[in-house]
């Protein structure tokens, strides 16, 4: 009896949510149903009204005046950051790097000491060098000033004696020493007799035995002795009474001679031809000494640019050798100090086609990829004479100067994009590019007609083309309304897929 009540209860539960759900979907199919009505209605009110309006607004915007304007002629091309001058610094001659001043990165000026070699093999030399050299100068100092007055007096008295001897030569022997011959001629023959006395005496006593051989020999020996000094002292007496011979005379006379030419000689002091040999001699030494001296000054290494200092090579202690190669290849740098390269540049390729707008001093517009949103000034410093050929391409080296780059942050090797500041052209006729068709009569535009008559196309004479603007150099007077698109019934059905091929149109130059 009390579960009755709870399955009846139950049941009438399940029936009444089962009523509302089936009530709520009802109230939703509805709503769908009003709302796909009402955008069916507001979509065919938008087509009837905001697209009717945009087709009729593009249909006007079909066509724009010829216009006048100023155009910015800009020359756009490729290039990289690259040194003005590099090259790899080495001795003259080799050696040992004794001493390394600088090192990667440094900024260094012209002249300043990068290196010192190893020059204890030059010191000796420069100090034999100095020696001939003083030697050399002192030789030259003496043979300008000439001889001594010392040594012209001693020669003059040399003469003088040679004179004196002469003159005695020449006058004979005195009669005193004449005399004095023959006295000592007298003294000899004194003892001569003295002698053979004291002989003949001795020779008696002999023969009675009174004394012995002996004594007897010696007694002979004297008187002998005697004997020849008084033939001796007559010969002296002679030779006294003749004079001089001839040929002391003669000698006697070129010893004069001889002794007056002496005296002439440092008298005239120096001959011209040998104090300019001793000038030459000077020269040489002073030559030597300077090749020494330079010598010594090469193994100081300097730079010869102002730049910077991008690789090292060697170390303190290495052997380097001189080298000509500026490249970084390694039969340069194996034997090469370091690697010194000056301030940037940048070398860009300008198309043939633009070259002719090219000019020293222009403005240029440097954009590193490195650098998003920033900009670098130059100007224009060079323009090749040769062009360049790469990939069946011609174009032209430019290298531009960088002038706003304070920081140093266009560093070699990064690849730029240079827009060269060609000039403006003033006043001239222009037309949007979009509109510059090609028809069998040429290039041209269509012009729209008067009073509605049809379009008719127009050939043009086209010149530079700067962003959208292309500039019109014949053929339009300056008033047309032309077509920004091939008018109704005009297009030509080789050109449905595609958009017109022009000459010179198309992009920067």
């Amino acid at each position: 009896m009390i579960s009755e009540p709870k399955e009846a209860a139950t049941y009438q539960d399940k029936k009444n949510k089962k009523k509302f759900r089936f009530t709520n979907i009802r109230k939703w199919l509805i709503l769908l149903i009003t709302l796909l009505v009402l955008g069916g209605g507001g979509y065919t009110l938008y087509r009837q009204t905001v697209v009717s309006s945009s087709s009729r607004g593009k249909r006007s915007r079909l066509t724009t005046p010829v216009s006048r304007q100023n155009l910015t002629i800009t020359v756009s091309a490729n290039g990289t950051v690259q040194p003005m001058m590099s090259v790899n610094v080495s001795p003259k001659t080799s050696g040992v790097l004794k001493t390394l001043f600088v090192k990667e990165g440094d900024v260094v000026k012209q002249g300043q000491v990068l290196a010192k070699m190893d020059d204890s093999n030059l010191q000796g030399q420069l100090i034999q060098a100095q020696g001939q050299l003083a030697q050399a100068e002192a030789n030259l100092q003496k043979l300008i000033a000439g001889n001594r007055p010392q040594n012209i007096a001693q020669a003059k008295a040399e003469v003088a004696q040679a004179e004196a001897n002469l003159q005695k030569v020449q006058a004979g022997n005195r009669p005193q020493d004449i005399a004095q011959a023959e006295a000592r001629l007298q003294s000899t023959q004194s003892l001569l007799r003295a002698a053979e006395n004291t002989f003949q005496q001795n020779n008696k006593l002999f023969q009675q035995g009174a004394i012995s051989q002996r004594d007897l020999e010696n007694s002979r020996s004297q008187r002998d002795n005697a004997q020849a000094q008084v033939i001796e002292a007559m010969q002296a007496v002679a030779l006294q009474k003749v004079g001089s011979r001839l040929e002391d005379i003669k000698q006697a006379q070129a010893t004069v001679q001889q002794k007056q030419q002496a005296l002439s000689l440092e008298e005239a002091g120096s001959r011209i031809e040998d104090i300019a040999q001793a000038r030459a001699q000077v020269t040489t030494a002073r030559g030597t000494l300077k090749t020494i001296q330079t010598q010594i000054n090469d193994t100081f290494i300097r730079a010869p640019f102002a730049g910077t200092v991008t690789r090292k090579y060697a170390d303190p202690g290495a052997f380097v050798t001189p080298t000509t190669a500026g490249s970084a290849v390694s039969s340069a740098t194996s034997s090469s100090i370091l690697s010194l390269a000056s301030d940037n540049q940048i070398v860009a390729n300008v198309a043939e086609s633009s070259i002719a707008q090219m000019k020293l001093s222009q403005k240029a517009t440097i954009k590193a990829d490195a650098y998003q949103g920033k900009t670098f000034e130059g100007k224009v410093v060079q323009i090749s004479p040769q062009s360049i050929v790469q990939q069946n391409v011609t174009s032209f080296e430019v290298k531009v100067t960088i002038v706003s780059d304070t920081e140093k942050q266009l560093r070699s090797g990064m690849n730029v994009n240079v827009d060269f500041d060609a000039g403006q052209l003033q006043n001239v006729l222009v037309v949007p590019t979009v509109g510059i068709v090609r028809e069998e009569q040429g290039t041209g535009v269509y012009v729209k007609g008067e009073k509605g008559s049809p379009p008719n196309f127009v050939p043009i004479t086209t010149g530079i083309t700067v962003d959208d603007k292309t500039e019109v150099r014949s053929g339009l007077k300056g008033d047309e309304q032309i077509f920004l698109s091939f008018p109704d019934g005009k297009r030509p059905r080789s050109r449905v897929q595609g958009a017109p091929s022009i000459p010179g149109v198309g992009g920067r130059q």
